[in-house]
């Protein structure tokens, strides 16, 4: 039977400091019905300012619920909110209407299809993600109260799908602030390196998608939003009208699949002004997004800023809002008090240099602590790439002469080397995309014959005080540099994390065939179908892989540690890689010999800046 569309749009002009418009239906003109009977709409909350006139729009679009507050939502992290921006209808990671619409924008927060009070099936990240958005974004252009002009703002899956929608270029639509938001679904959120990071998925599924599905019941009860309009939907309607993405990232495996390829887009097709954001401490799904982001688009003006701190209360600092209100005021309203809109005004990338220890989860500290620099291009066109070989010895050294012969051992699925720097003598920075060489095979291990090899790489700052770290626990018999203190940074949920990392699967170690910018930088896989190639045993490959780009000052008397593991290690937090198909200990199990010496090439490549 077709579904029997409510309406239950209200205004609001009198309870708060700003006209809130609830439940506004907004028409799909071009998306395609995804369940049968779509309805073909959405619903949005509306917010906008008390004084007639038009006014600029700041859309968002996505799954964790129009109506769930902050506070709900995730009430630890609310508290640490800039004040500024709590209001009565803050909600996760969006731009506070509250603050907004006092500076003459109006919000439209839009539950995603699917979602909250949206009809639809509820595909996350989805093509029908990308159809949705665009009819929305056209829809806020056209309305009474708008000046034609619409602006994208907001963190994670609220900026992961503004690169999307503006490769579309929707009518109306002038400038998007990715806010830490991966731009390629495949190689920064879903499979790394071709290993898939599933437990961070699952997660976010069942706790913030899942959980909010339309048609769902009990929302009420739980104060995670409302019941649906249409009503409650049994189990067996709504697991139809569903997309478990825990399930489809395990399941597809390839680029190439119709399951990626839906959701691939051009990054080159998105002309409009861009401001993106990337977090250092990002480096497990969404730093890599933004700067790749950065390099790919067309934009005449594009910026790129780093930051460090968690990953949801930076967006709300003093700082950072007054750059988001200058660039969109620009773009928006023709108010450009920093110029940028005017060519070669202002620097296109703002480094935030990691120097020194302030700890990690501290922001006040990490603030006082990490300076700021202006540079014109990224990556740094300064840059002195610096080998540093692996010895047989375990050591990090800038002398080829002095690697030794060996083959150094590590069991699969657990084990691993650290290989460190002497200490330094000078002050030295590293900015910019490191690449690990590799020469690396397998050997059977108590029977087994593996015939896959996963490569985890991380990169560790160590201090000069020689004193284990309260973090970590007490070391044994392990290589002397863990027993300095571990400079750990935060991570997206304030956890310790470590400067940066890596991973590879040997059996998609083949490189794309196309020639890029991008492949002069690091090592480009396309990750298809077509690229699988045996892992043999006692066979040496020597490969390149991409560690994730970073900063680090390390100071003199500091070191450097490279660990080279077989699974993941030490401050990963949620987001783990342990599937147990695609982590399947059959294929694995096995030891994992680096071979050293004259006949092998094993560095890492390391983008030094020089001072100015």
């Amino acid at each position: 039977m077709p579904l029997e569309i409510k309406t239950l749009h209200a205004v609001d002009a009198e309870s708060f400091d700003y006209i809130f418009e609830r439940d506004v239906d907004i028409p799909l003109r071009t998306a395609k019905p995804n369940i049968a009977n779509d309805p073909l709409l959405v619903r949005a909350n509306v917010y906008r300012p008390k004084a007639e006139g038009k006014y600029p729009v700041i859309c968002t679009y996505g799954p964790y619920g129009k109506d769930i507050h902050y506070e709900v939502f995730h009430s630890a992290s609310f508290g640490d909110v800039n004040p500024k921006h709590k209001s009565a209808h803050s909600a996760w990671e969006t731009p506070d209407p509250g603050f907004w619409t006092a500076n003459g924008y109006v919000v439209v927060r839009a539950d995603e299809r699917g979602a909250g009070n949206s009809p639809g099936k509820l595909d996350s990240m989805s093509q029908a993600t990308g159809d949705g958005f665009f009819d929305v974004v056209e829809w806020a252009a056209e309305q009474p109260w708008s000046s034609g002009k619409v602006g994208l703002l907001g963190i994670s899956y609220y900026a992961g799908t503004q690169w999307r929608v503006a490769a579309r270029k929707p009518k109306g639509l002038a400038a998007i602030i990715p806010w830490e938001g991966m731009s390629d679904y495949y190689r920064d959120r879903v499979r790394q390196g071709g290993i898939l990071s599933n437990r961070f998925i699952k997660w976010w599924y069942e706790r913030q998608v899942g959980s909010n599905q339309y048609g769902l019941g009990g929302r009420t009860e739980r104060n995670w939003g409302t019941e649906s309009l249409e009503g409650v939907l049994n189990e067996d309607e709504l697991k139809a009208n569903r997309a478990d993405q825990a399930e489809d990232t395990a399941k597809w495996k390839f680029r190439d699949e119709d399951y990626y390829l839906s959701k691939d887009f051009d990054l080159a097709d998105i002309e409009i002004p861009v401001l993106s954001a990337a977090n250092w401490g990002g480096i497990h799904l969404h730093l890599r997004g933004n700067v790749l982001g950065y390099m790919g688009v067309s934009s005449k003006f594009k910026y790129l800023r780093f930051l460090t701190g968690r990953h949801d209360i930076p967006f709300y600092y003093d700082e950072e809002v007054a750059e988001q209100k200058s660039f969109l005021d620009a773009f928006l309203k023709g108010q450009d008090d920093r110029g940028w809109s005017v060519p070669g005004k202002v620097p296109p990338v703002s480094l935030c240099l990691r120097k020194g220890n302030p700890g990690y989860n501290d922001a006040a500290a990490e603030l006082r602590a990490f300076p700021r620099r202006a540079e014109l291009e990224w990556p740094i066109a300064r840059t002195n790439k610096q080998k540093y070989h692996l010895s047989a010895e375990k050591t990090l050294t800038i002398a080829a002469s002095d690697i030794g012969q060996g083959t150094l051992s590590y069991t699969a699925l657990k084990g691993n080397i650290v290989f460190k720097t002497a200490s330094f003598t000078e002050e030295t920075e590293i900015t910019g995309h490191p690449v690990l060489r590799l020469s690396v095979s397998l050997r059977e291990l108590d029977g087994s014959t593996p015939s896959e090899l996963d490569i985890f790489v991380t990169l560790r700052h160590y201090d000069t005080n020689g004193q284990e770290s309260e973090s970590r626990p007490r070391l044994k018999s392990i290589d002397l540099v863990l027993t300095k203190i571990s400079v750990f940074y935060t991570g997206a949920v304030g956890d310790p994390c470590p400067v940066v990392r890596g991973w590879l699967r040997l059996s998609l170690r083949k490189l794309s065939q196309v020639e890029s910018t991008l492949s002069k930088i690091i090592p480009v896989r396309d990750y298809l179908s077509t690229d699988v190639q045996p892992v043999e045993v006692g066979k040496v490959y020597t490969e390149d892989i991409e560690l994730w780009p970073t900063n680090v000052v390390v100071l003199p008397g500091e070191t450097l540690a490279l660990e080279i593991s077989s699974g993941d290690s030490e401050g990963v937090s949620l987001f783990e890689h342990n599937h147990p198909d695609d982590r399947n200990e059959a294929r694995l199990k096995g030891l994992n010999d680096i071979h050293i010496g004259p006949d092998f090439e094993n560095y890492l490549e390391l983008p030094i800046i020089p001072p100015e």
